[in-house]
């Protein structure tokens, strides 16, 4: 029987991206999924495959940067499932910008979203993820590591994340909670290439690619979403992707000069 046969997971982000490949993979070891999303639309559209499979799924609309809409989202699931047995918080966004014309207001904007959205979803998950030795997954990037140039706010708001799941892990994880950050290369997706032409038009050419640039090949969203499920079961505290990024996270801690000059050497 899967592990998975019968857990609740609730993946905000869920509708599209990497969290809809997480939803599916979730159906197809036989998960009860409860997907939150801002757009209703979106949800619908990533439910009814799932449904059409005989998934017990639930859709939620839900803003992450308000914490009304986040508490009425956990009563909502509470209701809908009673149990809570993972969290995989997907929802978030990238950007581009050069450092000094990024203003204070936009790191808040980003970092609300980015990072205190998976704050204020782990804290109201909590009581229910205790009671089920359950998981948290937090979806970083390999930003939550290494900072990259012309990334904008991206950087600063992934970065918290390691040192929060860190922190999880410390004071939660006898108590039988799993935490488990995720911290991929750019994942493939359709407009790969294009989608910041228009924002990064004045900034260099590395910054309009995939992960701004980056020497690593694009990951496919569903081989993804397996390893993250199968790191879970294994209840690791980290899944690095690719593996040979944690060589630069390694350097970069043992000398900042070392750092600097691989993460170069590692730009397009």
């Amino acid at each position: 029987m899967s592990y998975w046969k019968d857990r609740v997971v609730l993946i905000p982000g869920g509708s599209l991206g990497l969290g809809r490949a997480v939803a599916g993979c979730c159906a197809k070891r036989g998960a009860r999924i409860a997907l939150a999303a801002r757009g209703k639309e979106s949800l619908d559209a990533a439910a009814k495959p799932l449904r059409k499979a005989g998934c017990d799924v639930a859709t939620f609309v839900a803003d992450l940067t308000s914490d009304s809409e986040v508490e009425h989202l956990f009563a909502q699931v509470r209701q809908r499932f009673g149990r809570l047995d993972a969290l995989i918080q997907c929802a978030g966004r990238s950007s581009r910008g050069k450092i000094l014309d990024t203003s204070a207001a936009d790191f808040q904007s980003m970092w609300n979203l980015n990072f205190l959205g998976a704050v204020r979803c782990v804290r109201a998950a909590a009581p229910l993820l205790l009671n089920s030795r359950g998981h948290v997954v937090l979806i970083g990037s390999l930003a939550s590591k290494t900072a990259a140039p012309s990334l904008g706010p991206y950087p600063a708001s992934k970065f918290p994340l390691a040192a929060y799941a860190q922190q999880l892990r410390l004071e939660l994880g006898p108590q039988g909670l799993h935490a488990l950050l995720v911290c991929p290369g750019p994942i493939a997706r359709e407009d790969s290439g294009v989608r910041y032409e228009e924002i990064a038009a004045d900034l260099p050419e590395s910054a309009r690619l995939p992960g701004g640039g980056a020497k690593v090949k694009a990951i496919e969203p569903n081989w993804l979403a397996e390893q993250i499920l199968i790191a879970c079961e294994k209840r690791k505290p980290e899944l690095i992707v690719p593996a040979k990024a944690r060589l630069l996270f390694v350097a970069s801690q043992i000398s900042a000069r070392l750092g600097d000059w691989l993460l170069r050497k590692n730009i397009k």
